[in-house]
């Protein structure tokens, strides 16, 4: 198995501080970045290699490659998506799924935690794709949220789930078994072909209705954040040095 990191974004929301800079390298404790906290948790598992899918920025995101190898002891395979700026994730991680085959830890570039939250995913390998969800943080209408079957299968993802029904948000961290490999990256081409501005998430929907099964890691009570704006990035901030 190996890690993946999606680091392609723009970080709009973000700016001043991603002109020029990839939202995954602002820093949060000291000179670590949101990418630092990503390698060392999946070091940290003992996965030697990850691939991080790079867009907005790549170059420095690559002139880096040599620093985080030796911080991190791992070894970085960069893809680049050529449509990070035009178009949504769901083509981010479809461009990566050469990878798939390997068997994926994925995670999110912008969002900060501890590392229980890649072993509670290990831990879940009961399906083909796993998901880390939290089911105790409050719902709101933003949140990518996740409602469940009665087997514990994923049935729905998406933001527009009425947080009633809902079972939980999904953090962004995905367990992709190599068995998942095709049919997921046929899901995940169908998702942007209908629509290039629709997330993976859209995609693991598309797998999920193709008869794919996808459970879930529970990690309700562990602190984390995705960093979308500035008073994410604060709380980041907080939560690195805890990390």
């Amino acid at each position: 198995m190996i890690g993946m990191v999606l680091a392609a974004g723009a970080g709009k929301r973000l700016h001043p501080d991603t002109e020029g800079l990839p939202k995954t390298l602002l820093p949060v404790d000291g000179d670590r970045s949101i990418l630092d906290v990503a390698l060392r948790n999946l070091g940290h598992l003992g996965l030697e290699t990850v691939v991080v899918v790079v867009g907005v920025a790549a170059d420095r995101i690559a002139e880096r490659v040599p620093q985080l190898e030796r911080r991190h002891g791992v070894r970085l395979e960069l893809v680049f998506n050529p449509k990070a700026e035009e178009w949504n994730n769901a083509y981010s991680l479809w461009c990566a799924r050469e990878a798939f085959a390997e068997g994926v830890l994925m995670v999110n570039g912008d969002t900060v935690h501890p590392a229980v939250v890649e072993e509670r995913l290990m831990d879940a390998r009961e399906t083909e794709v796993v998901i880390a969800v939290d089911s105790e943080k409050p719902l709101g209408e933003e949140e990518m949220k996740v409602r469940l079957s009665a087997d514990g299968l994923l049935e729905r993802i998406n933001k527009h789930i009425d947080p009633a029904t809902a079972h939980g948000e999904y953090i962004g961290l995905t367990l992709i078994e190599p068995e998942a490999a095709t049919p997921l990256a046929q899901a995940l081409e169908a998702t942007w072909r209908r629509d290039p501005g629709l997330y993976y998430e859209d995609g693991f929907q598309e797998f999920a209705d193709r008869g794919g099964r996808v459970g879930t890691a529970q990690v309700g009570g562990v602190e984390w954040v995705e960093v979308d704006d500035h008073a994410d990035l604060a709380r980041a901030r907080e939560l690195a040095c805890r990390c």
